[in-house]
């Protein structure tokens, strides 16, 4: 249903969220907001964990610590309408047409262009905030996680190209190190949605 759907697509955008926090988000009560991913979970759309599943452990207060809860593969295919199956094809086709090396060009050269276009005028890097805002404005659904004072983890919640990255890793190798130079730092990457991962 729609309010199911709403819920669904809260998940997809803000990432793991406890009930409490998508009830604020979506201005509904707890108790209606449990009930829907009492669905989604029947449903096998949504899982919930102790605890989120990447980045701090949030600060537990007094009581039973509430469920974290978040999209399973199924549930983020279930709310992607743009499939990439043509993609898919037509990196097979040129895997076997003109060799692995043809798909890892195509894959260098769109993750760059994606990243060029990351960089403010006038400059030769990007901050990792504006990173995830040309990357959450093309589908990617990002947000950044504070790592003490030393470092960031850039959080990808969506992946418009999961099915090709889940046959071609190649696709995420290249974003990877595209990422790398536009931030200008080493960039690792700790999971991946076309690995089976909750986030990239």
């Amino acid at each position: 249903g729609e309010a199911a759907e709403r819920v669904a697509r809260a998940l997809l955008t803000a990432g793991p969220s406890t009930a409490t926090d998508l009830a604020e988000l979506l201005a509904m009560t707890p108790a209606g907001i449990r009930r829907i991913l009492g669905g989604l979970m029947d449903s096998g759309l949504v899982v919930a964990h102790d605890r989120a599943p990447y980045g701090p452990s949030p600060k537990r207060g007094r009581g039973r610590p509430s469920s974290v809860f978040s999209l399973t593969p199924q549930g983020r295919a279930a709310c992607d309408q743009s499939y990439d199956d043509l993609a898919v094809e037509a990196l097979r086709f040129m895997s076997e047409a003109y060799g692995p090396q043809a798909v890892e060009a195509f894959a260098t050269q769109r993750a760059n262009r994606m990243a060029s276009a990351m960089v403010p005028d006038g400059a030769t890097t990007a901050s990792p905030h504006e990173v995830a805002a040309a990357l959450s404005l093309a589908g990617y659904a990002a947000e950044i996680t504070p790592l003490g004072g030393v470092s960031v983890q850039l959080c990808q919640h969506h992946c418009p190209v999961v099915d090709a990255a889940r046959e071609f890793p190649v696709m995420c190798e290249a974003e990877t190190a595209a990422l790398s130079n536009v931030l200008g730092t080493h960039v690792t990457r700790l999971a991946t949605l076309a690995h089976g991962d909750e986030i990239c």
